[in-house]
């Protein structure tokens, strides 16, 4: 695999029956911030990026054209963990807005801080920080 000089090599893919609602949600209860949106004739979401610290997450509104909607229809729910340094600031805000919190910030026996919440449309988010690969 090719070095790209510490930027993510990784981004989770979603499709949404309503991005515009998934982008709300993230940047204004889960700190993302949009960094692209490209909509379709009819208002879809035809690709988005979002990104929290370095890492990011592209999504999309389901029913469009192509190999991957084609893969991803009638696919379930994902889950996506996310590192954040202020796990209780995080899901203060989440609750602020009204995101279902399915585990409020717990210490975990590896020695993390976690949270786990539900968007509305069922895909599992989990903040916390433990960061995968980092030395410690």
């Amino acid at each position: 695999m090719a070095g790209t000089g510490g930027a993510p090599t990784i981004f989770p893919t979603l499709l949404y029956d309503d991005a515009r609602a998934a982008i709300s949600m993230l940047t204004g209860a889960l700190g993302f911030t949009e960094e692209a949106v490209y909509e379709g004739e009819d208002g879809s979401v035809l690709h988005a990026e979002l990104s929290c610290g370095n890492g990011r997450v592209m999504l999309g509104s389901k029913g469009g054209a192509g190999v991957f909607a084609g893969a991803m229809a009638g696919a379930g729910p994902s889950g996506v963990y996310v590192v954040v340094d202020d796990v209780d600031v995080l899901h203060a805000r989440a609750v602020e807005h009204g995101v279902e919190i399915l585990m409020p910030p717990t210490d975990q026996d590896y020695g993390s801080r976690d949270f786990m919440a539900r968007d509305a449309e069922g895909n599992v988010w989990s903040f916390g920080t433990y960061a995968p690969g980092a030395a410690g």
